[in-house]
């Protein structure tokens, strides 16, 4: 077999355990002889569609069989597979498969028309390639070939496209499987939505690897996912907090049967300690991290047994991925000292996708630059205090204030808008706009969240819409953001 990449991985495991469920969606059960069937059927039918290698397939639908047959056949070409938000408004989306190139679409039927329309590969003409039992295409693929563009929101406005190869995942695995101690038994429970790396990265690939079942659900419901929890003996989740706490106020937690549970990964955002005390009243305890999705994403690892001890922490570098912090200069800080989180490993990203700059600036050094800032205690436990970039992470999703920020701009009612973080007890932060209004303009905070809906994906509309007269600003004339978050604090 000349493909060494994911596109080779339902051949693999078809021909080991061609029986065993790879996937459950709803009623429906895929075998791995099944999806690597499908799978190979699809990868003909992008390629009658004039897909080639390095030419960009990008996917728009919920957790669905099609995702993964879309990944795994996309891969196998050496083409590169592109998730796409759902969340995302119009604008936003024409942005992404424009910014990537894309030159063909695998969409859900529930997809904007106005995306839909651009370029696609949906409906019945998806059921006829994966359905007509071609043979794997075995193009050679490297594990330093280009795999998936994950797009990602970075601090100066536009998301940025973080490039991924066939290793970088793999990889990663690798290190979750040495992590979490995967078995070929796993069922793993796939709630968090597969367009961020977390999902994939941490629970579903590594699964799928291991030979176990992924469980897809569209979207996360926390009483479907109590109840799916118990149909299928699920014994691994991941989740950012939100979810988790969703989950615990249900009023069926305290009876809801958790027995199968092995494993309760979470990310995205520190577990506040009410949601810990929820689970370990039910005897379960969480394996924390910390991850970007320039590492594809695992980084930082805190396992149950040192839950209690290092309570806080985002715990050790992962196995095969090295972590210091540094200090301006790139020399690392002394124990108990800040500085910046940097990353180097075989998960961590080619680079940003048509991104020179960015991407020389974020691997300066040879490391991945993270802009997040920690201190490393004497035991070599992280923990994560700060971050150098303005981003807000809501419920485990990046909102970049400068985007924000651009598209309340837009609004002719807007001289100057300032958007920083707000302590959100449910969501862990969401956004606050403080905004000046041009002379004699009567714009409302329900205006102006109209106005954002329009344009951004819901979660990135701020909460909270404060009114001034004016911000305060340096002498370059630029905000001075850590002025406005003291003073809302």
């Amino acid at each position: 077999m000349r493909d060494e990449g994911l596109g080779s991985w339902p051949v693999r495991r078809a021909r080991m355990t061609p029986d065993r469920t790879a996937l459950v969606h709803g009623e429906r059960t895929v075998s791995y002889a099944r999806l690597a069937a499908r799978s190979a059927g699809l990868a003909h039918g992008l390629r009658s569609a004039g897909v080639r290698r390095g030419d960009r397939v990008a996917y728009l639908g919920p957790n669905h069989p099609a995702y993964l047959e879309t990944l795994f056949a996309t891969a196998s070409l050496g083409a590169v597979f592109v998730p796409v938000n759902t969340r995302l408004a119009a604008p936003e989306l024409a942005y992404v498969l424009d910014d990537a190139g894309v030159s063909v679409l695998v969409h859900a039927t529930a997809s904007p028309p106005a995306v839909r329309e651009r370029l696609e590969v949906g409906g019945s003409r998806y059921e006829d390639f994966a359905e007509c039992g071609a043979e794997p295409p075995d193009e050679p693929v490297a594990l330093g070939d280009p795999c998936l563009i994950m797009y990602t929101s970075g601090s100066t406005g536009r998301p940025k496209g973080a490039v991924l190869s066939h290793g970088n995942l793999t990889w990663n695995c690798v290190n979750v499987l040495v992590e979490s101690d995967l078995s070929g038994g796993e069922v793993a429970l796939v709630a968090a939505p597969l367009f961020h790396t977390a999902a994939l990265g941490m629970t579903c690939l590594p699964t799928l690897l291991k030979g176990g079942t992924a469980v897809l659900m569209e979207s996360f419901d926390p009483a479907a996912a109590l109840e799916l929890i118990a149909r299928h003996r699920v014994t691994l989740l991941f989740g950012v907090p939100a979810m988790y706490d969703a989950m615990a106020a249900q009023p069926g937690w305290d009876s809801a049967d958790l027995s199968s549970v092995r494993t309760l990964l979470c990310g995205g955002s520190p577990v506040p300690p009410s949601t810990v005390r929820r689970y370990l009243d039910r005897g379960l305890a969480f394996v924390q991290g910390y991850g970007m999705t320039e590492a594809a994403p695992g980084v930082l690892v805190l396992d149950p047994a040192a839950a209690r001890t290092k309570a806080g922490t985002a715990g050790v570098p992962s196995f095969f991925t090295d972590v210091r912090v540094v200090d301006p200069a790139g020399d690392e800080v002394p124990p108990g000292g800040r500085g910046e989180i940097v990353v180097r490993g075989p998960n961590v990203m080619l680079g940003y996708w048509n991104r020179p700059e960015a991407t020389d600036q974020a691997m300066s050094g040879g490391w991945l630059h993270s802009g997040d800032v920690a201190s490393v205690d004497g035991d070599g436990y992280f923990t994560v205090v700060d971050r150098l970039k303005d981003m807000i992470i809501s419920g485990g999703e990046n909102i970049s204030p400068a985007e924000v920020e651009a598209a309340a701009c837009e609004h002719p009612d807007v001289e100057l808008c300032a958007v920083i973080g707000a302590p959100d007890p449910k969501w862990g932060e969401v956004g606050r706009a403080v905004v000046v209004r041009r002379p004699g303009a009567g714009l409302t905070a329900d205006e102006l969240r109209a106005h954002l809906r329009a344009r951004l994906a819901g979660y990135k509309v701020p909460k909270y819409v404060e009114f001034r007269d004016e911000l305060p600003r340096t002498g370059s004339g630029k905000i001075r953001k850590a002025e406005l978050r003291a003073e809302y604090a």
